[in-house]
C-alpha cells in the first residue's frame, strides 16, 4: 500500500490514542517500561487501522514528570518498551506526543499552565502538522474527559472508553474497552477510506 502524500489535497486521517487507561492498562504515575501494559485486543483493529493509512498516534499527559514523580530519563526506555509491545502485533505508531507540564508541579520549569496539556489541543495539532494529517477525518481515542475536549477542540471525531459513560461527555462514540472503539472505528472508516488513499485495498468490509 502507497501512503497518502502530505498534501493540500491528501492528507492522512490519524486516530490519536491516549496512552495510560486507553491504550495501556491504567496505572498510577506509571514510571518503568514494565509498567506499560497494553489493553487487551487492541491489535487488531490497530493494524487495520494502519494498513489503510491511519496514522497511529499517542498523545499523553504526563504530570508525573512536573510533579516530580517521574524522572525525565525514563521517558524513553517506556517508550520503547510501548513501540516494541506494539510491533508484537505489527503495529508501529507514527508518534509519541507527551506534555510534561502542570501549574501545580513542583519542578519549576514544568509548573507552567501550557497549550499542549489536554483538554488543550496543542499536542493533536503539533502531530498534524508534523505528520501530515486531516483532523477532520481523525479520531481521538480517550478514556477520560480532558482526552474529548482536547479532540473536540482539535475537530477530530472522538471515541470514550471506559467501564460507563462520563456525566457531561458527549463523544462521537463510547464504547467499553479501547479493543470495542477501536473495531467501531476501523469497521465505520476502513471502506470510506480504502475508495480514497491510493494503493490502499478495496474493500466492502474489514478483515483483521
Amino acid at each position: 500500500m502507497t501512503s497518502p502524500a502530505r498534501t493540500g489535497a491528501l492528507r492522512r486521517p490519524a486516530v490519536f490514542l491516549d496512552r495510560d487507561g486507553t491504550l495501556t492498562e491504567p496505572r498510577h504515575y506509571p514510571s518503568r517500561p514494565q509498567d506499560l501494559v497494553l489493553q487487551a485486543d487492541i491489535g487488531p483493529p490497530l493494524r487495520a487501522l494502519q494498513r489503510y493509512g491511519f496514522a497511529l498516534i499517542v498523545v499523553t499527559n504526563q504530570s508525573g514528570l512536573a510533579r516530580g514523580l517521574i524522572d525525565e530519563a525514563a521517558i524513553a526506555p517506556m517508550h520503547r518498551r510501548l513501540r516494541e509491545l506494539l510491533a508484537r502485533h505489527r503495529v508501529q505508531l507514527d508518534g509519541i506526543y507527551l506534555c510534561p507540564h502542570h501549574p501545580g508541579g513542583t519542578v519549576p520549569r514544568l509548573s507552567i499552565a501550557c497549550s499542549c496539556r489536554k483538554p488543550a489541543p496543542g499536542m493533536l495539532h503539533q502531530a498534524a502538522g508534523d505528520l501530515g494529517c486531516d483532523l477532520s477525518s481523525s479520531w481521538m481515542v480517550g478514556d477520560s474527559v480532558c482526552d474529548i475536549e482536547a479532540g473536540h477542540g482539535a475537530g477530530t471525531r472522538t471515541a470514550l472508553v471506559g467501564p460507563q459513560p462520563l456525566a457531561g461527555v458527549v463523544p462521537t462514540l463510547y464504547r467499553t474497552s479501547t479493543a470495542q472503539a477501536l473495531t467501531a472505528i476501523a469497521g465505520s472508516e476502513i471502506p470510506k477510506s480504502a475508495a480514497a488513499i491510493p494503493g490502499a485495498h478495496q474493500a466492502t468490509g474489514v478483515n483483521f
